[in-house]
């Protein structure tokens, strides 16, 4: 085996780099503004319909279940239909749809109707969010998908 040549050793010069930050910033903006909005829409949500003590949260249940509905759709049409731009899905993805639903509010009402002496409504919450989520977004992928098929020729 022989030595390289010096020839093969040159380093070509690197194009130059944006920074990290300055790449980034435009996203996290508009999740930050997408999350604003979301989080408005569940707040206002929650204080239209809110739960008595011991009760059954059905706005943060029906806020999560229509979120995830939501999601499946616009999954479908930002994958198979559309070729968005590359800001709607940080946008509305994760930061409208984000701040819309809240798992974490969720945490919190299960523990408090336990808690409160309401171990019964937490479990059935529990287990009736997840599966009505889990079937929100099943169903909205299947009729999304379904409805675009349907109309294809």
């Amino acid at each position: 085996m022989t030595a390289p040549d010096t020839e093969d050793l040159r380093v070509l010069p690197r194009p130059p780099r944006r920074s990290a930050w300055r790449e980034q910033a435009p996203v996290v903006a508009v999740v930050a503004l997408g999350g604003a909005a979301g989080a408005t829409a569940r707040y206002a949500a929650a204080r239209w319909w809110p739960a008595p003590p011991g009760g059954f949260p059905w706005a943060t249940f029906w806020t999560n279940v229509v979120g995830c509905a939501v999601i499946g759709v616009f999954m479908v049409v930002i994958t198979d239909v559309w070729a968005a731009h590359r800001l709607v899905r940080p946008f509305f993805g994760t930061g409208v749809l984000g701040g819309f639903t809240t798992f974490s509010t969720y945490a919190v009402d299960i523990q408090k109707l336990i808690d409160g002496g309401h171990p019964r409504t937490g479990l059935a919450y529990l287990a009736a969010t997840v599966l009505a989520a889990l079937a929100a977004v099943w169903l909205a992928v299947t009729a999304a998908r379904r409805a675009l098929k349907w109309r294809q020729p």
